[in-house]
C-alpha cells in the first residue's frame, strides 16, 4: 500500500542531492520521481548504494539544474536563523533544555494555548509516526484522502491498523462529506492534510470547522498543516481554534516549509494535554532537536519580514509556472502551497526521466486514470530551467 515517499525517507536520500551532485537519469527517476516508498530500511540502503555507484560510472551526466521534486523553501532559512545557528555552536556541548522550553512557551503564547498543549519534535514526521502507532492499536481504522500525504498512513499496516482512503472531490479537494459518512465505532482517527499534498488544494475553512465540530465528538481528527504558511490567511485557516475550544483535535505544524528548515528538523503539534501525553510515549519529542536548530527556530519564529519576502518570491515563481503551463496548453490544479500539480500528455515515468536527463527533477503521480506531474516551486532560475526542458517535451 506504499504509494509515495515521505519526509523521513527524503532525508535518507538528501545527502545525494547536496552540492550540485550529478545523477544517472534512470536511477534518479526510479528513486526520486516515482511516488513509491522505496527508500526505507534495507531497500533504502541498496538504492543509496546504487545511486552512488551510478554517479561514479556516469561522470558526464549534467548536474541538477532545478531541484523541484521536494517541497522546500529555496529562499531559507533566514539570516536571523543562520546567525543563531552560529551562535549556538559555542554551547552546543550542552543539552538545550532551557532553549526548548523557551521555544515551546513562545509558540504557546503566540497561539494562545497552554504550554503543555505544545509538543515539540524534530520535524513533524516523528509526530506522524507516533500517531500511526497509537491510533493503529486494537485494529483501529484511519480515514484519509486519496491522494494525500502518506507519512502517517503508509505505516498503519505494520502496527495492526487499517486505512480507508477516500477519493478527492471533482476539484481535487478532500471530500469531507464522504469521509464523515464513513466514520463509525471502529474509526480511531480522521487524518486531513490541509492544504493537501500532492494536489495543493485547501478545503473551505468554515466547512472544515463544522466538520471538526461534529466528527471530533466521535473520534480524533488530525489536521496536518505543513503548508499553512502559504495560504492567504493562515490565522483564519488554522484549526488551532478547535483545539482551544477543547475539541478532540490534533494540529501538526513544521518549520520545514516556508521557514526553510527542511534539513534542520523542527516541528510541533498542538492538542489537548491528555493527547500530548498519549503520543509522547511513542516519540523522543523535542529531545531529538539539536541545539543549533532550536536556536534557529527561536530566532526566526514569526519573522514576518523574512516570511513575507519568501512567500512573495514563491508566488512570483508560481505565477511564472502558471503562465508557462497556460501558454503551452496545459491545465493545472490551483495551488495554495509551494508546489503545483498538472496532468501530463505522456506517461509520468517517461516524463520525469526525460526531465531529469535535462537536469530538472520533478515528481509524478497516477490517479483518475491520468499521469500527473508535481513541480515544487524553486528560485526563478530553476523555474526557467524547468521551462526550457518542459518546452522540449510539451
Amino acid at each position: 500500500m506504499a504509494t509515495s515517499m515521505n519526509r523521513r525517507n527524503w532525508l535518507k536520500a538528501s545527502a545525494m542531492l547536496a552540492g550540485g551532485l550529478t545523477f544517472f537519469s534512470g536511477a534518479v527517476n526510479t528513486a526520486f520521481a516515482r511516488p513509491i516508498n522505496i527508500l526505507s530500511g534495507n531497500k533504502g540502503k541498496r538504492m543509496t548504494d546504487e545511486l552512488f555507484a551510478e554517479e561514479a560510472e556516469e561522470p558526464s551526466i549534467p548536474k541538477l539544474k532545478a531541484r523541484l521534486f521536494a517541497n522546500e523553501n529555496p529562499f531559507g532559512p533566514s539570516a536571523k536563523a543562520k546567525k543563531a545557528i552560529k551562535e549556538a555552536m559555542a554551547t552546543s556541548y550542552q543539552y538545550p533544555f532551557m532553549k526548548m522550553r523557551e521555544l515551546q512557551a513562545k509558540i504557546a503564547t503566540f497561539e494562545g494555548v497552554k504550554k503543555e498543549q505544545v509538543y515539540m519534535s524534530a520535524g513533524s514526521s516523528p509526530i506522524l509516526l507516533a500517531a500511526a502507532m497509537h491510533f493503529s492499536k486494537n485494529g483501529g481504522t484511519i480515514i484519509c484522502g486519496d491522494p494525500s500525504y502518506d507519512d502517517l498512513t503508509h505505516r498503519v499496516d505494520g502496527f495492526g491498523g487499517k486505512v480507508v482512503k477516500v477519493p478527492l472531490t471533482s476539484d481535487y479537494k478532500l471530500d469531507l462529506d464522504a469521509m464523515e459518512k464513513l466514520v463509525d465505532e471502529k474509526t480511531s482517527l480522521v487524518y486531513l492534510v490541509n492544504p493537501n499534498n500532492p494536489t495543493g488544494t485547501i478545503v473551505d475553512t468554515a466547512k472544515l470547522k463544522a466538520f471538526v465540530d461534529r466528527v471530533s465528538k466521535k473520534t480524533t481528527v488530525f489536521i496536518d498543516e505543513a503548508y499553512i504558511d502559504y495560504v492567504a490567511d493562515p490565522v483564519g485557516t488554522t484549526l488551532i481554534d478547535s483545539v482551544k475550544k477543547g475539541q478532540n483535535v490534533i494540529v501538526a505544524r513544521t518549520f520545514s516549509k516556508l521557514y526553510g528548515f527542511a534539513g534542520l528538523r523542527v516541528g510541533y503539534m498542538i492538542a489537548q494535554p491528555e493527547m500530548v501525553k498519549a503520543l509522547e510515549g511513542y516519540s523522543n519529542g523535542g529531545g531529538s532537536i539539536s541545539a543549533t536548530s532550536i536556536n534557529a527556530a527561536l530566532a526566526s519564529y514569526n519573522d514576518r519580514e523574512f516570511l513575507d519576502e519568501a512567500l512573495a518570491k514563491t508566488n512570483q515563481s508560481k505565477k511564472f509556472l502558471f503562465d508557462l503551463l497556460t501558454k503551452e496548453g496545459y491545465t493545472y490544479i490551483p495551488s495554495s502551497t509551494n508546489f503545483v500539480m498538472f496532468p501530463l500528455n505522456m506517461d509520468g515515468e517517461r516524463f520525469t526521466g526525460e526531465m531529469m536527463k535535462r537536469g530538472v527533477g520533478v515528481r509524478f503521480w497516477k490517479f483518475n486514470n491520468k499521469s500527473w506531474c508535481r513541480v515544487s516551486i524553486g528560485k526563478m532560475n530553476e523555474m526557467q530551467a524547468f521551462a526550457e526542458a518542459f518546452k522540449e517535451l510539451s
